[in-house]
């Protein structure tokens, strides 16, 4: 579980990206990024947030809430990467190449 006071920034990055999205949506992307150890790099934690709901969509592959899961897994993923854009352009391939490295050693 991520420590209070190292989540507060990211939460508060994550709110305000998500402010047009769908309530239940937000809640579930936030519900996972609360639900990973802390980062120091926001990107690398949404990452780790996306990861995390994956996991949970491949443990229980049916239904509506496996469906809201994988939209919270792809919204994450798409902000890791905004984040990471953000926090140093220069560094985005590198960063999206390996999350895509790690999910494919994770298969």
């Amino acid at each position: 579980m991520a420590a209070g006071g190292q989540l507060t920034p990211l939460l508060d990055w994550l709110d305000q990206h998500t402010a047009g999205a769908p309530p239940v949506l937000g809640e579930r992307a936030r519900h996972f990024v609360t639900s990973v150890a802390a980062d120091p790099s926001c990107a690398a934690a949404l990452a780790s947030a996306a990861t995390a709901a994956l996991d949970t969509v491949a443990r229980q592959p049916e239904g509506r809430a496996a469906a809201l899961d994988l939209l919270a897994a792809d919204a994450l993923i798409t902000l890791a990467l905004l984040a990471q854009s953000e926090a140093d352009p220069s560094r985005l391939h590198e960063f999206a190449t390996r999350i895509l490295h790690a999910e494919i050693a994770r298969a």
